[in-house]
Formats: C-alpha cells, structure tokens, sequence
C-alpha cells in the first residue's frame, strides 16, 4: 500500500529503458527517503540536460553545439562514413577504438508494420552529405534483425554510385540484436571484417 506520489514516480521510472517495475520501485523507494537537496539537484541535472542536448544537424548524433565535435574534428576520415540506427549508436562505435570516421544517424529502420518508412529516416540528409563532403565509403552499421537487413540492402541500392564503396559491418554481431548490446571486442571485430554489399 503505497502512497500516490510514489507509485506515480514508479510509473515514470519503470518507462526508462532497462528499468524494470522492481528497479522502478527501488528507485523510487530510495528518492523519496533522500535528502531534498539531493534529489533537487537530479531533477536539475536532468531538465538541464533534456534542454541543452539535442540532434546534430549534419550528422544526427547528440550534442551541445551543431555541428557535434566528430564533424568538426578534421582528425577523423572525411571519406567514411559509418551509418547507424539511433544516436547512442555513434557512442558505442566510437568507444571500441576502431573507427575513425564520420557518422551518420537514420533514426530508426524500415518498418512498414510500425509505420516507418524510407521517407521517415535520415537518408535524405546522407544524400546531401554525399554531393557536398568527400565520401567515398559508407559502412553500414545497423542491427542483424529483419529491419535492420530490409533498411541496409535498401540503402545499398538506393546509395549506389560511381566511386562510392557501401559496405556493411561484417561477423561478430548476434543475429537478431542491436549495437547497444555488443561489446568493445565484437564492435571491432564487426567493423574490421565489414564487407561490400552487392548492388544486385
């Protein structure tokens, strides 16, 4: 039998990603025994940084200040560019030490059964990156799940050009995973064995 305000925040809480109704209830347990200050100063933390954050505009990862520091680090291959799901994806790839080019976030797949089609992604804007920066690889780093498999040989196709090499992460992924799950080892082991898809 627990108060309103507190099942209420374990609501909130159960809704972020990876926390169960159990860890919710913890959480939630823990906050409102917790010194005022404290607490005050989260929900600071957090509203701030909901507002200070937002989408790269060229690339699409989360920043501060557009363009995000990987675009304007003149440091990394302006000739790769390495295509992912979601923003976090650039973090986990960037971590594994094993690339050093550009990024470029689809913000989802392609999935006609939830309503997401290839005018809804980010692809478009590769388009335009593909005319105005000196591209000549575009490693494509989404999960090994159908969508996943459906969006990259999509793209394949529709990225297709003269002097324009379109590969695709290779070995070390689980079949029917996503990025966010792999660890440093397998993200390097991935890029390293990526190969060309074919136009076909």
């Amino acid at each position: 039998m627990l108060p309103e305000p507190i099942t209420a925040l374990i609501a909130g809480l159960s809704k972020l990603p990876g926390v169960g109704p159990r860890s919710a209830e913890r959480i939630a347990l823990h906050l409102v025994q917790t010194d005022t200050a404290v607490v005050n100063h989260l929900a600071d933390v957090i509203v701030n940084a909901r507002k200070r954050i937002h989408f790269c505009d060229t690339c699409g990862a989360l920043t501060e200040q557009s363009p995000c520091s990987v675009c304007s680090d003149s440091r990394r291959d302006a000739a790769l560019v390495c295509v992912v799901e979601k923003a976090v994806d650039t973090l986990n790839i960037d971590r594994s030490g094993a690339y050093r080019g550009k990024f470029h976030v689809l913000g989802g797949k392609i999935s006609p059964l939830d309503g997401v089609e290839p005018d809804d992604l980010r692809i478009g804007a590769l388009e335009k990156r593909l005319q105005t920066e000196p591209i000549r690889e575009i490693i494509i780093a989404l999960g090994t799940d159908v969508e996943g498999d459906a969006t990259s040989n999509y793209l394949a196709k529709r990225l297709a050009r003269e002097g324009l090499k379109i590969s695709r992460i290779g070995f070390g992924l689980p079949a029917g995973s996503g990025l966010e799950y792999a660890d440093d080892l397998t993200l390097n082991r991935a890029l390293e064995g990526r190969r060309e898809m074919s136009q076909h």
